[in-house]
């Protein structure tokens, strides 16, 4: 085998590593979030530049998984979606489930699990493929994140303290999003920027 054809292979191999790396590559607090450009569930296109110089909140979900239901059952996500929204932050719902996996939807089926759950989103995208799920380093439903107005992430990891799936341990539990929230709202360092997010494993 010629040298140069060596070379070739060994750069074709660190090339293939390199990209395997950025497709498992977290949001890392206090670095730019991965950018993307995704379809919601009403046919629009949405960009997280498009949301420039606001905060975001991306929330990975599952409608199937017991994690997700307790947060949606027991209000308190859509409580933090709507103080979210009134705080002029832009909540953004995720699915990364693959085709044939649970918690894969169609737009209609979105709309209506939401509807019923009445939740107070700006949107909620699809991830297919998931690409965005992958960049952002995201396991769980609920995996959720902030995103400063500069395009920062902040925060990264579970919505509160209590990894059960039981609604009645919400109020007992400490709220690390609505924490963030409110600490970037103050013009503050984010207190608590990363946790271990728990729930259901993403179905890739």
């Amino acid at each position: 085998m010629s040298r140069s054809v060596v070379l070739a292979a060994a750069v074709a191999l660190a090339a293939g590593s390199l990209a395997a790396t950025a497709a498992r590559a977290d949001a890392v607090v206090g670095q730019p979030a991965p950018a993307f450009t995704l379809t919601d569930s009403n046919g629009k296109t949405a960009s997280l530049k498009d949301f420039a110089g606001k905060t975001v909140v991306l929330e990975w979900t599952n409608h199937e998984c017991p994690f997700v239901k307790k947060h949606y059952n027991g209000q308190n996500m859509q409580a933090q979606q709507a103080e979210a929204r009134d705080s002029g932050v832009v909540w953004l719902v995720m699915n990364s489930s693959a085709p044939g996996k649970q918690g894969n939807v169609t737009p209609a089926q979105a709309n209506s699990i939401q509807a019923e759950w009445k939740g107070k989103q700006a949107a909620y995208l699809f991830d297919t493929p998931g690409t965005t799920g992958r960049a952002y380093g995201a396991k769980t439903t609920p995996h959720m994140y902030v995103i400063d107005g500069q395009g920062i992430v902040r925060y990264n990891g579970a919505i509160d303290s209590n990894p059960s799936s039981d609604p009645k341990d919400i109020p007992g539990a400490t709220q690390y999003v609505r924490a963030a929230l409110a600490d970037l709202e103050a013009g503050k360092a984010v207190q608590t920027p990363t946790t271990r997010p728990y729930g259901c494993s993403i179905k890739y």
